[in-house]
């Protein structure tokens, strides 16, 4: 005779008390995901906005200059302010 597969109540149960938890944090985060529904479709109105720099520094220069002003180094320019 085949054994019945055990319910999904049944397998959490015997798991040790720390797994249980982190199955517990899993579960709720996928109740929350559900409940947020779908994510609308990106929007890249961003696209081009440092154009002016494209002839002045690489994509891996300005990615630095940006990790920069995230921390807090130099003050990022503003819209039409060339960079140091």
């Amino acid at each position: 005779m085949r054994e019945q597969t055990k319910s999904l109540e049944e397998l959490v149960k015997e798991l040790p008390p720390e797994i249980r938890e982190e199955v517990k944090d899993f579960v709720e985060f996928l109740l929350e995901k559900r409940l947020k529904g779908p994510r609308g479709r990106p929007r890249f109105d961003w696209a081009g906005a440092l154009k002016e720099l494209r002839d002045q520094y690489t994509s891996v220069e300005l990615q630095h200059k940006i990790s920069e002003w995230r921390m807090g180094g130099n003050e990022a320019p503003h819209r039409h302010q060339r960079l140091p």
